[in-house]
């Protein structure tokens, strides 16, 4: 880990400063991976949070949108940009109104794209011409394709699990990565 942090391109009072912090980068980590254990204990929780958020996202992007419409009409695209203003609001509201369905759709179409994508690299594997790479882009283009398929095997009921497993795991490994650059902040102190 201490070749890692002497291969950043850091000023060295950068790095001085960084290296002040070692204990709040631990906490840090500490914290998001409690946060990813949650979310995985509870997945339901996480699922509709993370839905919700979004559609709080959508309606304040709608917002800013018809705002932004408002103080540029005379560039001659104010319908466009009210429109498009008024599609996020009305989108994150239904998002709002029933969270599990639009957790529905996004499970559905996050099982789409991982088959689609497994099925590409999977193409693409296939034709790379050396044994070493093409090993691990095939399993790799595999094991998305099966996730792709069992989330859609496993769809509708797949969508009450499945963000919010993938943000507990993502905020897991994330913490566990903090902490590690942590440690090593602490061990070059």
């Amino acid at each position: 880990m201490t070749n890692l942090l002497s291969e950043i391109n850091m000023s060295s009072q950068n790095m001085h400063e960084l290296k002040k912090h070692w204990l709040w980068t631990i906490l840090f980590g500490v914290f998001l991976a409690l946060a990813g254990g949650f979310a995985v204990s509870s997945v339901l929780f996480s699922t509709i949070a993370s839905v919700i958020a979004v559609g709080i996202a959508m309606i304040l992007s709608g917002f800013a949108e018809v705002l932004h419409g408002f103080k540029m009409r005379t560039w001659g695209h104010f319908f466009w940009m009210l429109a498009l203003g008024g599609f996020y609001i009305f989108s994150g509201a239904m998002v709002m109104r029933n969270p599990l369905l639009a957790a529905s759709f996004l499970t559905l179409l996050l099982g789409a794209s991982l088959i689609a994508s497994g099925i590409i690299r999977t193409f693409i594997g296939i034709q790379i011409p050396t044994a070493g790479p093409k090993f691990f882009l095939l399993a790799s283009s595999i094991l998305t394709l099966l996730l792709g398929a069992i989330i859609i095997a496993q769809w509708p009921t797949s969508s009450l699990w499945v963000i919010g497993t993938f943000l507990g795991v993502d905020l897991f490994f994330v913490g566990m990565a903090w902490i590690g650059v942590g440690l090593a902040l602490k061990s070059t102190h």
